[in-house]
């Protein structure tokens, strides 16, 4: 099968090599790599050109927000399966993708764990999230798997739609909330770790964004004509464990 591996990025200089590398060095043979850029204006690009002969797509203009780069480069995607790698991340080993298509087999979709690491060191892990297996049911208790470590297969996309540009920082949960709890896709954990996450993501990087980003997850409830219950109290507390925990052993 065909893996469509989408990179976002924006003025992502500092970072975005090691994304890039950790795809060109994955061992899997068929992956369709795109990056959109958000028309960046420090040395991004210039990186990007350096590995034009392993990037099947440069999609380099304004847009939106992050999930509206993101729409772009699933909709340019034509793999049978798509994983979003954000900028400042990046893949544990070389064997990721190989791993994840293993793991999907007939299935809808796979995820993981992911460890965070600090921006400066990739190999100093200060928390880690080890996602355990899904049961229906489990949104309602405030379970959500890594969105980096989710592949799925384009036909899910073209079945159940995008992400919402309605939402700055949630629009990750609400796709996953709507393809795995409301429309039931099937998903297959792997108990492995396979992204390594530099800490200073959108919706952690302050209380005020943490409370903007919590009231948006109730809205991905209601968008969807369900019924959060109490998840959105369970949620935040979920991620205790993360905190206590340094590797996903």
């Amino acid at each position: 099968m065909k893996v469509s591996i989408v990179t976002i990025c924006y003025n992502s200089g500092e970072t975005i090599r090691d994304a890039i590398e950790s795809v060109i060095e994955q061992d899997y043979q068929n992956i369709e790599y795109i990056i959109v850029d958000g028309k960046s204006i420090d040395g991004t690009l210039g990186i990007v050109a350096e590995y034009k002969d392993n990037i099947a797509k440069i999609i380099s203009e304004k847009d939106k927000g992050i999930y509206d780069a993101m729409n772009k480069g699933v909709t340019a995607a034509t793999g049978d399966i798509v994983g979003i790698l954000n900028s400042d991340d990046l893949y544990a080993n070389k064997h990721v993708i190989s791993d994840m298509v293993n793991s999907i087999g007939d299935a809808d979709a796979a995820y993981a764990d992911l460890v965070y690491v600090t921006r400066d060191d990739t190999d100093h892990i200060t928390r880690a999230w080890k996602a355990g297996d899904y049961k229906k049911g489990m949104f309602k208790k405030g379970w959500m798997p890594p969105h980096p470590t989710f592949f799925v297969r384009k036909e899910c996309y073209d079945r159940h739609g995008l992400y919402s540009l309605e939402l700055k920082s949630s629009a990750d949960y609400e796709l996953m909330l709507r393809f795995i709890h409301k429309h039931e896709i099937s998903v297959r954990y792997h108990p492995q770790t396979i992204i390594k996450m530099r800490l200073g993501g959108q919706s952690n990087v302050s209380i005020k964004n943490r409370l903007a980003a919590n009231k948006e997850d109730r809205n991905a409830w209601k968008m969807n004509g369900l019924s959060p219950g109490i998840a959105n109290l369970r949620k935040p507390l979920s991620k205790i464990g993360q905190f206590l925990r340094k590797d996903n052993s």
